[in-house]
């Protein structure tokens, strides 16, 4: 698996994201392509801490119980349930968000040590194996 951490890898992605138009069309889903741009900010915002996520107990629980099956996966399946501080209903501009997603992108090639937290609030307490898991399977997902 490719790790988001590397500074190859994290180019590549970052290459397929300069690859986006405002006028692609999804592959499937209900996003729109600016939309899925500020999705995909969300959870690198959750790992730099700069974004909080509400989880009820039961929530933590089902997703302490659901880490190793998710995160082991080849991949995210499709239409996958999301946290509602991820879900996007508005427009965003399509230039500063791509933007804004290849900075942070590019951040998280410096190194697993840009992660600034420990314990995800759905996922429980993530490794740099875990944190690589989660980020690049997300990104490579949308």
């Amino acid at each position: 698996m490719k790790n988001i951490f590397d500074k190859n890898d994290n180019q590549e992605l970052i290459g397929r994201i300069n690859l986006l138009t405002p006028y692609a069309k999804p592959q499937w889903g209900k996003m729109t392509v600016d939309q899925m741009l500020s999705h995909c900010i969300s959870p690198i915002d959750v790992a730099f801490g700069t974004q909080k996520l509400k989880m009820s107990f039961p929530m933590r629980i089902l997703g302490r119980m659901m880490k190793k099956s998710w995160l082991d996966a080849p991949e995210f399946k499709k239409n996958s349930p999301t946290a509602k501080e991820f879900i996007r209903k508005d427009t965003y501009d399509f230039e500063l968000t791509k933007t804004e997603l290849i900075q942070k992108v590019e951040k998280l090639g410096e190194g697993f040590q840009v992660i600034k937290i420990e314990t995800h609030p759905f996922w429980g307490k993530l490794n740099e194996t875990d944190w690589n898991n989660l980020q690049w399977k997300h990104l490579d997902h949308h």
